[in-house]
């Protein structure tokens, strides 16, 4: 077992693992948005098959995977002509009756339903209105601050939609040491995940969690197909790691609310933690994320015992300041 030093992050400290610096890689410009409206659309209607849209299937070969345009037009309720246009990346001028039955033919979950919405409103905002729009808040509140610190018995921190954590509290650095080990002020999940062979180790089930990283990552770009560093990582991400490349490729997107994480701790071994995700209104982009073991579990133990950890790590910064 290491010390429990070896598992903190000190206030400021070196580096021992290879630089993973946000320029790093291929940068990506900007965002094709015709493009990801095409595949979008595309690999949704490729994922139903006739009989689960409830169409007779006619003969057993077929050109495409999935739902043909027409089959998918005739559930929508609009023309081939318009579908087509539709499916080209050309959402101007999309109502909302369109879009919510283009969401009902093609099956779209409350996460995919989001996505599409995004897509169409950056295809109806003009260069003005992007200009102007509120971007993502780039650091975190005094306030904000002060209630992870509050918050004594979670682990808790705040991310925006790029997965950079913006802050964190004492037991959130102790849980997720591995992440933060670095000493960098503001570590990247994404980056964490896919460019650091530690992530496999400490997430038990990391191509689940990998998944949903890509896919989360995918949602943001059609909130905010315009922020450099959102392209930058994706660029940077899909020239360094094939498995990201692949599943972008796939257009899923989810949404992360709650769940449990399942982690492998190098100090106290498996612990399954439940979270909840909450966005931070006031703060544009931002989300709480914190965690909770069962009462009275093995779990439960393994974050007293890190809390204590924690609690002892924070003593001699707190006797600096006298």
């Amino acid at each position: 077992m290491l010390p429990p030093s070896a598992c903190f992050v000190p206030a400021e400290g070196g580096n021992t693992r290879p630089s993973q610096q946000p320029g790093a890689g291929r940068t990506v410009e900007g965002m094709d948005h015709r493009a990801e409206t095409r595949d979008f659309l595309t690999t949704r209607r490729a994922r139903i098959t006739p009989e689960q849209a409830g169409l007779p299937a006619y003969g057993t070969s077929r050109r495409v995977p999935g739902l043909r345009r027409e089959e998918a037009a005739m559930l929508a309720g609009v023309s081939v002509d318009y579908y087509t246009r539709l499916e080209r990346g050309n959402l101007s001028g999309v109502s909302d009756s369109v879009l919510d039955a283009l969401v009902r033919a093609l099956r779209l979950d409350d996460a995919e339903r989001d996505h599409l919405y995004d897509l169409a409103r950056q295809a109806n905002t003009g260069p003005r209105a992007r200009a102007g729009r509120r971007r993502t808040t780039a650091t975190l509140r005094p306030a904000v601050q002060q209630l992870l610190d509050a918050m004594t018995g979670a682990p808790a921190y705040v991310r925006n939609g790029r997965l950079d954590i913006l802050g964190a509290n004492h037991l959130a650095r102790a849980v997720f040491a591995p992440v933060f080990r670095d000493g960098d002020s503001r570590p990247n999940l994404a980056r964490f995940v896919f460019l650091d062979p530690a992530s496999q180790d400490f997430y038990r089930e990391w191509e689940r969690l990998a998944e949903d990283v890509v896919a989360l990552l995918r949602a943001e770009a059609g909130r905010d197909p315009y922020d450099k560093d959102l392209t930058d990582l994706i660029g940077e991400l899909s020239t360094r790691n094939d498995r990201f490349r692949t599943w972008w490729a796939a257009h899923d997107v989810r949404l992360h609310r709650s769940g449990v994480k399942q982690l492998r701790h190098p100090l106290v071994g498996d612990l399954n933690l439940a979270y909840e995700s909450m966005a931070l209104t006031t703060d544009q982009g931002l989300q709480l994320n914190a965690y909770s073991a069962a009462p009275d579990s093995p779990d439960q133990d393994a974050l007293n015992l890190l809390a204590s950890w924690a609690a002892t790590e924070k003593q001699p910064q707190a006797g600096n300041r006298d």
